[in-house]
C-alpha cells in the first residue's frame, strides 16, 4: 500500500462493563505498536458496540471515550444479538477506514494476532480469518460438540472455517461486498466465506475471559447452529423428502407381508407391540419434519417484512 492503513478495531459489547478496562487497554497497546511497527496509521481506532446491556457498559464506554478519542461507540437501542450488533459495527466503521477487525471484549482471542492479520493485508489479503490452533482450554463436553457442529455444517453444505468464530479482518472492499447482503437471518461466519475476496488464516492459542461470564451458553450455542444451517443451506429438507422415500419403500415391503399374512396364515397375531411401535416413530418423524419446514417458513416471515436489522441510538465520534 502507499499509504498506512486506518484499522478500526470493532468489537461487540453486551453488558461488559467489567471486561472493557481490561480488554480496552491492550486494544490501544496493539494500535500503538501497529502504529510503531509502519504497520497501520496513527489515526486507527477502537468502535465499542454496544447491544442494549443491562449494566454500565455504555457508561463505561462514553468515560472512555472522553479519556482517549481513539475509543468510539455506537448503542443499539436494544438488544439485538452478537451477529447483529457485530454488523452494525462493521457497517459504521466500512467507509471510515481501510479494514476492520472484529474482536470479542472478553480478550480470548489474542490481540497479538492482530499484526500478522495486519501484515497479511497489507500484502494485499482482503480477509483473514483468525483460527484457533488448538481447543485445549475447553472442557471434553464444549470441544466435541464443537467439532460435531463443524462436520454437521460441512454434511449440510455450509461453507464455513473449521474453529473460526467471527475474529477476523476484512478490507473496506469486503465490507462493501458484505453490506450488500440483506438477510435478516444473520449467520456472518456463512456469509463472510462467500463473499469470496483473497483471503489466509491467522492461528492463535485461545485465552479464558479476562472478567465476566459467556454470553453463549449450551442453549444459544444450539439455537446459533440451527439459525447457521438453516439460512444457507436446504439440505435439511431434502433429507427429509428422502427419510420419506425410505419410509415409503418400508411401507410397500410391510403390505406386501401383511396382505401375505391375511391370504395365507391362519393365524393372525395382534400385533399391538409393533403397531404401537410404529405409531410412535412415525409420528415422532412427522413432527420433526414439521418442526425442520416450520425453520424455513419462519425464516421466510422474518425475510419477507424488510424490517430494520439494528437501530443505533447513540453514537461517539469526534
Amino acid at each position: 500500500m502507499t499509504h498506512l492503513p486506518v484499522i478500526a478495531i470493532v468489537v461487540p459489547c453486551y453488558n461488559e462493563e467489567q471486561a472493557l478496562p481490561l480488554s480496552v487497554p491492550k486494544m490501544l497497546e496493539m494500535l500503538d505498536e501497529l502504529s510503531g511497527l509502519q504497520l497501520a496509521s496513527p489515526d486507527s481506532y477502537i468502535l465499542l458496540c454496544n447491544d442494549g446491556s443491562r449494566d454500565a457498559t455504555w457508561s463505561v464506554i462514553e468515560r472512555m471515550h472522553i479519556a482517549d478519542r481513539r475509543v468510539k461507540g455506537i448503542s443499539l437501542a436494544h438488544n439485538r444479538g452478537h451477529q447483529y450488533v457485530l454488523l452494525a459495527g462493521l457497517m459504521t466503521v466500512r467507509d471510515k477506514c481501510d479494514a476492520a477487525i472484529s474482536i470479542d471484549a472478553d480478550l480470548q482471542d489474542d490481540p497479538r494476532a492482530i499484526i500478522e492479520m495486519v501484515r497479511k493485508f497489507n500484502k494485499g489479503v482482503e480477509i483473514v480469518y483468525g483460527v484457533r490452533s488448538s481447543r485445549d482450554t475447553d472442557t471434553w463436553f464444549k470441544r466435541t460438540t464443537a467439532h460435531a457442529f463443524y462436520a454437521f455444517q460441512k454434511k449440510m453444505g455450509l461453507e464455513t472455517v473449521y474453529d473460526h468464530a467471527d475474529y477476523r479482518l476484512m478490507s473496506n472492499r469486503a465490507l462493501g461486498l458484505l453490506g450488500q447482503y440483506g438477510e435478516s437471518n444473520l449467520f456472518l461466519r456463512g456469509i463472510v466465506p462467500q463473499i469470496g475476496l483473497k483471503s489466509d488464516v491467522v492461528t492463535y492459542a485461545r485465552e479464558e475471559r479476562v472478567a465476566g461470564e459467556s454470553k453463549y451458553p449450551l442453549a444459544k450455542m444450539l439455537s446459533f447452529s440451527i439459525d447457521g444451517i438453516t439460512s444457507f443451506s436446504a439440505r435439511p429438507m431434502r433429507w427429509i423428502f428422502l427419510t420419506g422415500l425410505v419410509l415409503l419403500v418400508i411401507a410397500l415391503l410391510v403390505s406386501v407381508y401383511v396382505f401375505t399374512s391375511y391370504f395365507y396364515s391362519d393365524h393372525i397375531s395382534a400385533g399391538w407391540a409393533s403397531i404401537m411401535l410404529s405409531i410412535w416413530v412415525l409420528g415422532s418423524l412427522i413432527l420433526i419434519a414439521i418442526g425442520v419446514v416450520g425453520e424455513y417458513i419462519g425464516k421466510i416471515f422474518n425475510e419477507v417484512k424488510h424490517r430494520p436489522r439494528y437501530a443505533i441510538s447513540d453514537t461517539l465520534w469526534d
